[in-house]
Formats: C-alpha cells, structure tokens, sequence
C-alpha cells in the first residue's frame, strides 16, 4: 500500500538529518540532540511540495538564528536519488523542498498500479472495532436523524475498514423495556377499540397510523379471540405479532439505504441471558455504587459524571442505564472488540460521560469506548423548512424521503459535513443534474473520464502503459496539482477514520471532481501532442479510479454515462 506524501516526508527527515550530521562533523554546530520537527505540505506551492522546521528548533540548542541554519543545512542536503530536485530556504528559515518529475510519475503509477486497493492503509494494523449505529426505536420508523446517523455510521465503518481495522456493523434493538410497555399498551388499545366502544388512547401511547394498521391485521388473523384474554396474554400475542414486522421493516428500509449489518443485537438477549444481573453485582463488586431511598445508586460523579446515577429503583426494576452498561461491557469484554463506536445523537451528550464511567467502574478502560455525537438536519425545499410528508402530515421518515431523493444523494449529502454540525439538506438540490449537486458533479466527473477514454478507443487511439518517459510530459499546473491531491487519499482515510468524520472523505472526492473538471478544461487530452495525450490519458484513468475507490467506500453508484 503506497503513500507517497509519506515516502516524501520521511525523505525529507532523513536528507536534513544526514546534512545536520555534516554540519556537526565539520564543526558548524555543536554535537547536541536534534529536537523533533515537522515536515508539512504548504498551503501555497510557491513555498514548495514540501517544508520543514527542523532550522526553528535547532536554533536554541545550535545558539544560532533560524535563517543561519536553515542556510547551512540546505547547503548540505544532497537530493541526488532522491523525490526532489530543489531545496531553499524561505522566511526566518523554513526549508522548503521541491519535487522532481520522478515523485509525480511515481504517484500516477502507484495508482494504476495498485487499482481498487489505493488509498488502502494499515494504520489499524487490524485491530477489531465495533460501530453501533442507527439502533432505532423499534415501535415505529425511522426518521430523519436515522438516516443522517446511518449514513455516518456506514460510511465510517467502511473508512475505518480501508484504514486497516477490522470492523463489525451493529444494531441495537431495544425490544424491552418502557418503550415496548408503550408499545404493547398502544396496541392493546387500538385491538381493544375494534370491538368495544368509549376506550381512548392513553396520552403518551404511540399515535401513529402503523399502530392501527397492526391492530387491525392482528385482528384479521385473531379475530376477537384476545378481547376477553388477560392483558398480560393480550399485550404480549400483539407485540409477538407487530414486533417483527416492525424490526422486519427497518431492516428492509435499511438494506435499500445500502446498509447491512452484521449482527442485529437483542437487548433482551441481555435479560434472558442474565447478563443484566450480573452487571449489577460487577459493579456492586466495584465498591462504586450505594443504597438509598430504597433504591442502588452508582457512584459515577466520582468517575466524572456530573452526578450519581439510579441503577435499580425502589420497585427492584433496573433503570434502562444497567441493560446499556451490560451491552457496552459484552462489546468490549465477553466479545472482545478492542473499541466501541456509538453514533449518537445530539441529545446524548450526558450519555458519554456515565458510560465511561460505568466501563472504569467495571475495569474496562473508558478510552475503549466512544461516541461520535450527531447534529440533526434541516429539511429544506425552496429555501424554506420543509418538515411534513404531504401524504400522511406526519415526518418524515427514511422510507419516504428515499421516495423523494436518490439513495446516492442521501448518503452523500448526510456525510457534507462533519457529524456534530447542523446543516440544511436542500432537497431540490439532492435531484438536481448540475454541477451546484455535488454527488451529480462528482459521478459526472467519471462519467466525462469515461466518454474520454471511450473516444480514444473510437478513434482507434490505444492508451499506452504509463511508463516514466510518458508521464515526464505532465507538468502543466492544473496536471501537477491533481497529481499532488491524488496523492495525499491515504492520508485523508488515516485522517478521516481517526478523527471519525467520514465527511473528510466525501469533501475530498467533491473537491478532487473540482480539479479534474478544470484540468479538462485547461488541458486537452484527444489531438494534443502524443505524449502529453498518452500522459494526460493516464493522469484521467488514474483519476478515474481514486473516484470508483472513494464511491465505492461511500456505497455510492458510479456511472460510466450521465
């Protein structure tokens, strides 16, 4: 897996420390340790591809000013066999190091080279993370912040997966607790309404149209014979029959949202299996949790919570943190994945710091878990907020916004901006073919690659293997600054799996679009000189294929015509 922005970085640490090294062996320095330094890509190319502030740092061990170090050093520098072919020294002493021919050929070849595996990179040498993400309600759909969260969650599993971890996909049903009593509650009634009069809807029951659709199919199937049953039987039989199918449907909404998951997690799985009791008992064991008003409190304000939290009220019934505390340790521990990722949402802020409290409480280091926390979105048509599906005048929910807009503009637009910002998703825009549509504007981009290449073979034009003599020929500015930009994908996926911000990687693709429709425009390919257009060709194919890695990390098509 190449990365040539770092072959270049580590190049450049080794030609000044070997210079350094001179400068000490002919007494221009005195012998003391080289402090650490930074070797980055500047901002404006006129200031070279790369630079160092190795002469900064010297200068109080060397007692000499910067600039005066920074001269001696690159006297001594010796680029012969090396990516470069000049070094300067700018300002109060930046080195400041220019590539050669040799480092943009290689980066084109690297990438025709390795094909569909570039921008691969091992940075999780393999470690194993699990990512939780969407885990909707099960009561009813989704809606607009699972989708958002979806799109996150995915995108950053397979950034994560192209980064070197091994990853897992997980969804987290909650199918106990109050919410299935809610549940189990707003079914009853709408069952029990069918055949008697004068029974109303609590006011926190659920009032969606699905919760009468699955009375009414019960009742189709069971007919009367649950009015007279005990509660208990009758709530039970109605969750055993609506429960499924809901989960069902998430599943297959999912699944056309390209999401498949590996495992569909049961928090049931935690009481039937005992995993809830004993959770209790590893934290009564802790020494971290205290009895009063009946009830056991977990000491998470000494762990850096800003209080105590409930574990079980006074009734015995545990609160719905200890099934979470039990999950999050069956991640980390009784499976052993080495970190969990939570997508969360923007009111789960306060969730972060007790859980990491839970998991120190238990011996698990808190650093193991985290949580990537997810502003909402604003649905907007024609500049204005756009909140109510016209069928039914309630939200909108997964199903019916992938009726509206392309799944490929969904999980683009979802993954625009970094995940714990606000954004308007502009639904007209998400279905519109021009350049203002960024998903549109990046297919579009392999799709001129394309008509590009197809021209040629019309033509009866055979595209050449990209050897050095070809590429040599590329050195126009837009030519060079492709190149550049294509080489710095792997470190935008260490990047963007680090910083879990899958965003990092859709921007990229949008902006790497951007400069391969101004090298089309700025330098011909079919009837320039034979060189420049085999050169020019190979720059396009390996453009070509960094956009097929990156739509294809995204789940996003990629088509060949628009």
């Amino acid at each position: 897996m190449s990365n040539m922005v770092r072959e270049a970085q580590e190049q450049v640490r080794e030609l000044v420390l070997g210079a350094l090294g001179q400068c000490v062996s002919e007494g221009v320095f005195p012998a003391e340790p080289v402090p650490g330094f930074n070797i980055e890509i500047p901002a404006d190319p006129k200031n070279g591809d790369m630079s160092t502030n190795a002469a900064m740092v010297c200068a109080r061990a060397f007692r000499t000013a910067p600039r005066k170090i920074g001269e001696e050093i690159a006297k001594r520098v010796f680029l012969e066999g090396s990516y470069f072919d000049k070094c300067e020294v700018a300002g109060a002493g930046f080195i400041n190091f220019f590539f050669g021919k040799q480092w943009f050929s290689e980066v084109v070849s690297d990438v025709l080279g390795e094909k569909e595996e570039y921008g691969r990179t091992n940075m999780g040498a393999g470690k194993k993370v699990l990512i939780e993400y969407v885990s909707a309600n099960p009561t009813g759909p989704m809606h607009i912040g699972n989708a958002r969260g979806g799109a996150i969650g995915d995108c950053l599993a397979s950034v994560m997966e192209w980064a070197g971890y091994q990853v897992a996909r997980e969804f987290y049903v909650n199918d106990a607790g109050n919410q299935i009593e809610k549940f189990k509650t707003s079914l009853e009634t709408r069952y029990l309404q069918l055949y008697k009069e004068g029974i109303e809807m609590p006011e926190d029951a659920y009032l969606g149209e699905d919760i009468i659709d699955h009375a009414k199919n019960f009742a189709e199937i069971y007919g009367d014979r649950y009015v007279e049953a005990d509660s208990v039987e009758r709530r039970q039989a109605l969750c055993d029959y609506a429960l499924p199918l809901n989960i069902e449907g998430l599943e297959r909404d999912l699944k056309k949202y390209r999401i498949v998951y590996d495992r569909w997690f049961r928090e049931s799985e935690l009481h039937n299996s005992g995993a809830v009791t004993e959770i209790i008992g590893k934290l009564k064991d802790s020494g971290y949790t205290y009895e009063k008003d009946g009830a056991l409190w977990f000491k998470s304000s000494e762990l850096g919570d800003e209080k105590d939290r409930v574990l079980v009220r006074d009734n015995g019934i545990p609160t719905y943190f200890v099934p979470d505390i039990a999950y999050h340790y069956n991640k980390l521990v009784t499976r052993g994945y080495d970190t969990a990722i939570d997508i969360l949402g923007a009111d789960h802020h306060g969730y972060i710091p007790r859980m990491k409290a839970a998991m120190q409480a238990l011996g698990v280091d808190p650093r193991r878990l985290d949580m990537v926390i997810m502003q909402m979105v604003n649905l907007v048509r024609n500049g204005e907020k756009y909140k109510l599906s016209k069928r039914s005048g309630k939200a909108v929910t997964l199903s019916t916004l992938l009726e509206e807009i392309p799944i490929d503009a969904a999980r683009f637009f979802f993954n625009l901006r970094e995940p714990n910002s606000q954004f308007d998703f502009d639904l007209e825009l998400a279905i519109s073919q021009s350049s203002e549509n960024p998903v549109y504007y990046v297919q579009y981009a392999h799709a001129r690659i394309c008509s590009v290449l197809k021209k040629m073979s019309d033509e009866g034009i055979e595209i050449r293997p990209a050897d050095a003599d070809i590429l040599s020929s590329l050195g126009e500015p837009d030519e060079i600054e492709l190149i550049k930009y294509i080489a710095t994908l792997p470190n935008v996926v260490n990047e963007s799996a680090k910083n879990y911000d899958p965003a990092k990687i859709t921007r990229y693709v949008w902006e790497l679009a951007t400069k391969y429709h101004r090298f089309y425009t700025n330098c011909r390919i079919v009837g320039a000189e034979e060189n420049a257009m085999q050169a020019r060709a190979s720059l396009s194919l390996a453009v070509k294929q960094v956009i097929s890695n990156i739509l294809d990390m995204l789940k996003i098509d990629c088509p060949e015509k628009m």
